[in-house]
């Protein structure tokens, strides 16, 4: 298939700068496979009346880095502005980084950056280029707390810089373990009180871990899909998820993926063998249509970006004419999209009794 397959319109003003608040007042689309678009305008804090006992959402726990950088080159009489996107660490102090303008740099530059922090760039590799710092990674991180930028996705940067409400507003209930350079965005859409309430009714939980990394910002620049290559990330799915996950559909409960993160997870585990295990590891998961599908009967997700890989994914899910009816319904209904905007529920299959 052709990534222009993949296309749609989409008038700038659906592009949420900012979430709902409270954060389980955005709307919700519920599509069910064999019953079409739900014409229904739900809101999130309506998942009790939508979901059946015994189902188990399953959440990313990844908390974000506030890995946006920025500082000055050091090098002869005129200083340059740098922005760095930190990626990930890879060992002796040393990290991957997206950065603007990388063309400016070169092996041996000294970038001071906000916080007093110094970094020597070492060199480049494909469109990113590899930095040693001043501080060994633990105490980078703890700096990057106090000075580092949310690295809000560029559509809503393009708008505003990311500020102190952000620190807040793009981080999930769940944020637990430190790694990811994105949020699992479906997660942010939770509170306390909603949980509880779904608890109260019988829903059950399971967390896993990926790291969300460059691969959330990078578009698909080939003309068919089959040539895009994924970024690996790094992720988690414990035993205790399994069992839990294990358990739920032994009660006759639905697996529901609570973001594409969740979702590629959960399939990346299940690869080996055909059944869920536990797994640890980086994986390079890419979801097209024709995936065969083994572990989530349902997914959470938010309103993505045109020709993007997880646009892909959601066509792979539910049926590439059923994505392109969600999302058209989804635009011409004024639904907000991306990062910080409404979100969907969406059944690949016809629910099973329980």
């Amino acid at each position: 298939m052709l990534v222009s397959d993949f296309d749609f319109p989409l008038p700038p003003d659906l592009i949420a700068e900012r979430p709902a608040v409270p954060r389980d007042s955005a709307r919700l689309l519920q599509y069910r496979a064999g019953e079409g678009i739900d014409p229904k305008d739900w809101v999130v804090r309506d998942l009790p009346l939508l979901l059946r006992p015994d189902d188990i959402l399953v959440f990313n726990d990844t908390r974000v880095i506030p890995a946006r950088l920025f500082g000055r080159r050091e090098r002869g009489p005129s200083d340059v502005k740098v922005e760095a996107l930190l990626l990930r660490p890879v060992g002796g102090r040393q990290w991957q980084a997206m950065v603007r303008p990388a063309r400016r740099l070169r092996p041996g530059d000294v970038v001071a950056f906000d916080g007093d922090i110094r970094a020597e760039m070492i060199e480049r590799s494909g469109d990113q280029l590899l930095f040693r710092f001043d501080r060994d990674d633990a105490d980078l991180l703890l700096a990057l707390e106090k000075v580092g930028a949310m690295p809000l996705p560029p559509y809503i940067t393009a708008q505003r810089a990311a500020d102190e409400r952000d620190r807040a507003d793009y981080q999930t209930m769940f944020a637990e373990k430190l790694g990811a350079i994105a949020a699992p965005t479906a997660g942010l859409h939770f509170t306390p009180e909603l949980t509880e309430r779904l608890k109260e009714i019988g829903i059950r939980f399971a967390r896993v871990t990926l790291h969300v990394g460059a691969g959330t910002f990078l578009p698909v620049k080939v003309e068919r899909i089959e040539d895009h290559r994924m970024h690996a990330e790094w992720g988690e799915v414990s035993a205790a998820a399994v069992e839990a996950i294990r358990a739920a559909r032994a009660a006759g409960g639905r697996v529901i993926a609570i973001g594409t993160t969740s979702l590629r997870l959960l399939e990346s585990a299940a690869r080996q063998s055909g059944d869920l295990q536990p797994f640890t590891g980086e994986t390079d998961i890419f979801i097209t249509p024709g995936f065969d599908f083994r572990v989530a009967d349902g997914l959470m997700t938010n309103f993505h970006l045109p020709k993007s890989t997880l646009v892909m994914l959601v066509a792979a899910f539910v049926g590439v004419e059923a994505q392109r009816a969600i999302y058209r319904h989804a635009v011409e209904q004024g639904f907000r999209f991306y990062s910080y905007g409404d979100t969907s529920l969406l059944f690949r299959q016809p629910s099973r009794q329980t």
